[in-house]
This record gives structure tokens, sequence and C-alpha cells, in this order.
């Protein structure tokens, strides 16, 4: 994909359109959300907090890379930032209709690391919680602690699709050769018998279907040297390219980070337990020397709002802080 780039500053509010072909990079700040939304094919933003133009059909909530057995700088206790999530939900003012969990739920795939996750997020107050495995939950056995939990209605490595009031979601599982932290690149992968499925998936949708794609891994590159990105990606994109409204949700790299081109945005989350570098500064996993005071700041979730024969949905980013 070519770039295109456009900085904008958190702590100024904008109401002006930006070119939908777009894009927008280096939103790593911590301690601000926007909201973006898409009108008549321009892009527009508001500050966290603004009062929503239109009522929302439903929402729903994303987290990522809860890493659940991580026990080191610059966070000791991953368990409490995700009770701290769970709470930031809890107080939403409208329950969401679900929360997608977009991988690397453990930190080393561990019985009682998925244990764990899964006793903290029965108090999310929730429709359901659906998930996609990140490269930390994948064990030697072939995913099977994963799957054994997650894995009921998926196809292959745990990948599947549903529907929710006429918007199509689409969980994918990119994190086959993915090496998160490692330095040694590693992008991750879809593969032939997925992406010929997701073929198969989308045939039948109008093309005025809003669908939503998640993932761990970006489906865009981040940064090769890293891994911060999907090999075949491109392949995947060119079978949902033809939809008006296509949202593309990540976790993995543990900042936020959106890039909108044509008719799809693609949004990466922050993690609930620490923090990666920008791309391409210092090294990647976890930022170690961050002061304890400023975790908070550089933790958080997603939500993301949809408005029936609307644009593109909106997608709202909040820390802990």
């Amino acid at each position: 994909m070519q770039n295109y780039a456009k900085t904008v500053r958190p702590e100024l509010p904008h109401d002006d359109g930006i070119d939908r072909r777009g894009m927008l990079r280096c939103m790593a700040w911590v301690g601000t959300g926007l909201v973006w939304g898409v009108a008549g094919g321009v892009a527009t933003s508001r500050v966290f907090g603004q009062a929503p133009a239109a009522k929302s059909t439903f929402t729903f909530a994303q987290i990522s890379d809860s890493h659940l057995g991580f026990a080191r700088e610059p966070n000791k206790d991953v368990a409490a930032t995700l009770k701290q999530t769970i709470a930031r939900i809890n107080a939403l003012p409208e329950p969401p209709a679900f929360v997608l969990h977009t991988g690397d739920l453990t930190h080393l795939a561990k019985p009682e690391e998925f244990d764990a996750v899964a006793e903290l997020l029965k108090e999310v107050k929730t429709g359901k919680v659906l998930y996609v495995p990140g490269e930390h939950d994948f064990d030697g056995d072939g995913n099977r602690e994963y799957l054994n939990r997650y894995g009921k209605g998926t196809r292959g490595t745990g990948w599947y699709s549903f529907d929710h009031h006429g918007v199509h979601f689409i969980g994918l599982v990119n994190v086959a050769s993915a090496k998160s932290g490692s330095g040694a690149g590693g992008l991750g992968v879809i593969g032939k018998e997925q992406l010929d499925w997701l073929e198969k998936d989308v045939a039948g949708l109008k093309d005025s279907t809003p669908v939503v794609v998640f993932a761990h891994v970006p489906l865009w590159t981040v940064y090769e040297k890293w891994g911060w990105g999907t090999q075949d990606a491109e392949q995947a994109l060119k079978l949902l390219k033809r939809f008006g409204s296509l949202t593309v949700l990540n976790g993995h790299i543990h900042q936020v980070l959106q890039k909108v081109e044509g008719t799809a945005t693609f949004h990466t989350a922050r993690s609930t337990a620490f923090p990666q570098s920008e791309p391409g500064k210092g090294t990647p996993g976890p930022v170690r020397n961050l002061p304890a005071e400023k975790l908070k700041s550089a933790l958080g979730l997603t939500t993301v709002s949809y408005v029936e024969t609307a644009g593109s949905l909106a997608v709202v980013d909040s820390t802990l802080e």
C-alpha cells in the first residue's frame, strides 16, 4: 500500500475533514482518545468524551494483549490492570454488545494463565466475549490449549465469522510465524486455507454490508523488521476492498496507530499489560524504563460504535488513567 501521511496533534480537537485516502500514522501518544467516523466519504474526528452525532445502533469494546503470566517491568501485576480495564468497560454509559479480545491473552500459553484470564473476564458486563489468538497463546501442541477453550464453532487454528445487526465480523488468525519482540522479523501469515475460506465467507455479502475484521497482527506493515505486519495481508484485502465500510482491528504492537485507505480504516489497540516502543525506535518488546506513574496512561481499551446507514464505524481509544 502506498502511504499518505497526516499527523494529528492530540492536544487540538479537530472538526476538519481528512481525505479518506489519507493515512493517519504515528497516533501513539498516551492519555488521549479520538473518535473517527466517515460521512459522505470524508473522515472526521472528535476528542474522546464529545457526544456522538447520532445514537449508536450498537457498540462493542476491543481489548488486547493482556499477557497473563507476565510479571516484569514495567508491570508486575498485569491481572490488576486487566481488572481496571474491565471496570472501565463496566462503567460505560451503554453496555457493549460484546467484547473482542484480539490476542495474547496469556504470556506463555500455560493452562493456569488461560484460567486466570477466564476468571477475570467473567466480571465484564457484556453479552459475550469473543477471541482470536496471539502468538503468545500458541502452545507447542498445535494451539490445543487455546482451541480447547475457544475453538468451538471455529475453523483451522481458530478463525470464524458472525453477523450482528447487519454488520459482518470476521476473526482471522495470522500469528503462525509472528515473533513479537524478537527483533528478528517474522511477519504474520494468514495462509491459503484461511484465504480460501475468507473468499467463500464474504462471497454472498452485498457491497454495502459493513465489515469488521479483527486479528492479532496488523493487516498492514507497520514495521517489517520487527514483524509488525502480515505477509499475505494484501491477498485478504483484495477480497474485502469492494465493501463500502471496512474496519480492521488489531493488537500485537501495544499502541494506537491508525491509517485510512479508501473505505478501509485500520486500527491497532493498546495493551492492557504494557506498552511497546514506537516503530523503529529503540528495541521491540516491553518499555521497561517507563515510570510507574505513567503506566496507566499507556494502557487502555477501544470502543467501537455502529450507526445504521452511516459511513464507517466510529472508533474511540481511552486509557486507564
